[in-house]
């Protein structure tokens, strides 16, 4: 097995001369083989062990052990000794996932502080065999078909081409020895489940059951590229960002195959899920606009020809603005205020207003529009709904929400940066004047 692997890592540059790495060290089998491999390679490695204080003396045990093999070979090594039982209570978590969590910060504070080049864990092919399956019970997609990477940022695992069968052997032939944790014979949890039972079941039912799954899902992993790629793609070509949304027209979905995922992919990294795509692709079939989907922090809703994907809005405070305000800001931006007579040309930018100030009633109010909410738009001396309004200026629902009106008393006198009333308008009587212009 030593050959293969240096095969192996010379095929797959996992590794830099000259530099040094963390050995994560339990004392089991998996990371005293791949130890001794290292060492025996003469890659730099200092070891780091994490005594969890679940199995009293054992733990204590495997301390010792870990020790002093990394003693004798005059190697450095970290330990760290917590209580996995009371980490896992304050933080309202499993035990597995207290320690999970202890231990990959440990490893991350000592690579960091002593400045070394990675991480490396003993993860073999009977572990990355188990994650596919249990994935695959958790239902996390294709994505759980690509089990653990070789390389992914900081962390290293050199040993995934390789069973467990192997690195037993491996030992034997060298004549070292390991320590075992009576906790792995047990099928008090789900993995253990699936070592002891479920997977040599599986691996009965052909002879090269096993073979075949691995070539099976790596086939898989390469499809599950391929298709990242090609969505990519899709994604650059059908949906466009303005203002802070994302678009997605419905005609770029229609006659598509595989909608739901193409829409898991886009909205996964806004965290929305794989039943929510799934949803989101059957509403497609009869489109009710308006509809909406929500993560922790962001909302999608169907228009009336597109997605539209967009941070939740946050509340906005109602603001005051007495006579003399200088500018205010709003989150889309801000806004100049000048007081004084009326110019001789007239500003015709929609985001801008014009008043007659000797209509308006001080102090002025900005706020978010409600549903009610009715104004006299420039040119019409009937009110209308700003709802209304909206709908025949044709505003995207996501935009509805971040609308803002200027008030006046208890009247609206500019629906922020689209109209103002007719009434607050500038004529030939005006003597002085409130000219707000957005910067």
């Amino acid at each position: 097995m030593y050959d293969a692997f240096i095969s192996h890592i010379r095929q797959s540059p996992l590794f830099e001369p000259n530099k040094r790495y963390l050995l994560a060290c339990s004392g089991g089998l998996d990371s005293m083989a791949l130890a001794h491999i290292l060492h025996a390679a003469g890659i730099q490695v200092e070891l780091a062990h994490v005594n969890f204080g679940l199995r009293g003396t054992e733990s204590d045990g495997d301390e010792e052990f870990v020790k002093s093999w990394a003693q004798d070979r005059f190697l450095p090594i970290h330990i760290h000794r917590t209580n996995t039982a009371e980490w896992a209570d304050k933080n309202g978590i499993s035990i597995q996932m207290a320690a999970r969590e202890i231990r990959y910060q440990f490893f991350e504070e000592i690579r960091n502080q002593h400045h070394l080049e990675g991480i490396i864990l003993a993860h073999h092919q009977d572990d990355q065999l188990e994650t596919i399956f249990l994935n695959l019970v958790r239902s996390t997609g294709i994505e759980g078909l690509y089990g653990m990477s070789e390389r992914r940022g900081w962390l290293i695992r050199p040993l995934l081409p390789f069973s467990r069968a192997q690195l037993e052997s491996y030992m034997e032939e060298v004549k070292q020895t390991w320590r075992e944790d009576r906790s792995n014979a047990s099928n008090d949890y789900k993995r253990n489940k699936l070592r002891h039972s479920g997977l040599p079941a599986l691996y009965n039912l052909e002879p090269d059951a096993r073979q075949n799954l691995l070539q099976s899902f790596e086939r898989l992993k390469d499809t599950g590229k391929a298709f990242s790629g090609l969505f990519e793609l899709w994604k650059t070509e059908h949906i466009r960002d303005q203002h802070g949304i994302s678009f997605l027209a419905y005609k770029s979905l229609s006659n598509m195959p595989g909608v739901a995922s193409l829409l898991y992919f886009w909205l996964k990294p806004y965290g929305f899920n794989s039943d929510q795509a799934l949803s989101l692709s059957k509403s497609l079939e009869d489109i009710k606009p308006g509809k909406l989907l929500r993560s922790a922090t962001y909302e999608l809703s169907l228009d009336r020809e597109e997605l539209l994907l967009y941070p939740i809005p946050v509340a906005f405070p109602e603001l005051e603005l007495p006579v003399g305000t200088p500018s205010f800001e709003l989150p889309e931006g801000g806004y100049h205020l000048t007081w004084g007579p009326p110019q001789k040309e007239i500003d015709r930018n929609p985001a801008h207003g014009v008043f007659d100030l000797d209509q308006l009633e001080f102090p002025l109010q900005i706020r978010s529009w409600q549903e009610g909410d009715r104004f006299n738009p420039l040119g019409m001396q009937s009110e209308k709904k700003i709802s209304d309004f909206l709908i025949d200026n044709k505003v995207p629902f996501a935009l509805k929400k971040e609308v803002k009106v200027l008030v006046s008393g208890n009247k609206i006198v500019w629906v922020v940066g689209m109209r103002i009333a007719d009434w607050a308008k500038v004529g030939p009587a005006t003597q002085k004047c409130l000219h707000i212009q957005k910067r």
